[in-house]
C-alpha cells in the first residue's frame, strides 16, 4: 500500500498556538458520510511520501514551522511512526488528525496532539459545542477543544477559527520568520477556501 499525500501546506488553525506543516495522507478507511474530499479515500492519489521526501519538506520549512500534523495515515502505522520520529528529531511537535475514535498506543506515544472522531455534519467540528470530535494534548491528557473558539493572532495577521467561511491561510514564500516571538516579515500569503480534508478541524469533513 502506498503512503501518499496531497501537496503539504503550512497551516495555523489545525494545532492551536503552533505553526504546522500539514500532510494529508490518501487511503482513508473511515469514509465519513458527507465527506467533500473523497479523493483522499483512494491510496493511489497524491504524491509518494518517503522518509527522504518528508525530510526534504521539513528542511524547506525549517525555522518557520513548530509542528507537523498528519491528516490520516494511522492505517499504515509503521510508515507514519517513521515520519513522526523524523519530525521529533528535527525538534518539531507532532499531531495526528484521525476519524477513528481510538488510536493505537504504538502511534499515540509519538504524538504531542491528537484529534479523534469521525465527521458528523449535524454535530459539527472542533469549534462546535455539540461535536463528537476531541482534540487532546497527548502528554497531559487534557481536552483542548475550547482553543478552537479563539482567534489566532500572528502579530497583526489574524485567522478566526469561528469565521463562517472557515477560510484557511497558507504561507507561500517567506524570507524572515521568528517562531519564538511570532515575528513575520517579508512574506506573501494567500487566503483561499478551505480544502475539505477527510480528517480536519472546524467544519471540515473527518
Amino acid at each position: 500500500m502506498n503512503f501518499n499525500c496531497i501537496t503539504p501546506s503550512v497551516v495555523f488553525q489545525e494545532v492551536p498556538n503552533e505553526i504546522s506543516l500539514c500532510f494529508s495522507i490518501t487511503g482513508c478507511k473511515v469514509g465519513c458520510k458527507g465527506c467533500h474530499s473523497t479523493e483522499l479515500w483512494h491510496e493511489d492519489n497524491g504524491i509518494p511520501l518517503s522518509n527522504t521526501s518528508f525530510t526534504q519538506w521539513l528542511k524547506k520549512y525549517q525555522g518557520l514551522i513548530s509542528c507537523v500534523v498528519f491528516f490520516g495515515g494511522e492505517w499504515q502505522p509503521n510508515a507514519l511512526i517513521e515520519k513522526l520520529l523524523i519530525a521529533k528529531n528535527h525538534g518539531l511537535k507532532t499531531c495526528l488528525y484521525s476519524g477513528e475514535k481510538h488510536i493505537n498506543i504504538i502511534i499515540s506515544q509519538h504524538l504531542n496532539f491528537l484529534k479523534t472522531g469521525a465527521w458528523h455534519e449535524t454535530l459539527g467540528g472542533l469549534d462546535s459545542p455539540t461535536t463528537n470530535q476531541v482534540f487532546r494534548d497527548v502528554i497531559s491528557g487534557k481536552k483542548l477543544n475550547h482553543l478552537f473558539n479563539k482567534a489566532i493572532d500572528v502579530n497583526t495577521f489574524k485567522v478566526n477559527t469561528v469565521d463562517a467561511s472557515h477560510s484557511q491561510t497558507t504561507i507561500l514564500e517567506t524570507n524572515s520568520f521568528k517562531t519564538n516571538s511570532l515575528e513575520i516579515s517579508a512574506f506573501k500569503v494567500s487566503t483561499f477556501e478551505p480544502y475539505q480534508f477527510t480528517q480536519g478541524a472546524n467544519n471540515v469533513a473527518a
